[in-house]
């Protein structure tokens, strides 16, 4: 019997942070956060979730932040929605 296993990512949420600062360049309305989780499967069914990784971008200066470099204002609001 041929068993297939592994992992693989799910799919990526992509959304806005309205309101909150660039670190970098202090454009407001400028960031985007995306998530994307991955998942433990058998036989492609999702099973469990294996981990996390949430990371922000600037669209004016091109900077991305990972869930560590978060200030405390994105970290609320990626928190709220």
């Amino acid at each position: 019997m041929i068993l297939f296993l592994g992992t693989r990512p799910g799919k990526t949420e992509i959304r806005p942070l309205g309101g909150v600062p660039c670190p970098y360049c202090g454009q407001t309305g400028t960031l985007t956060v995306s998530k994307t989780s991955n998942w433990f499967h058998i036989f492609w069914i999702k099973l469990f979730k294996v981990s996390d990784h949430t990371v922000a971008e600037c669209s004016h200066c091109r900077r991305a932040y990972r869930k560590e470099e978060f200030t405390v204002p994105m970290d609320r609001a990626v928190d709220r929605s």
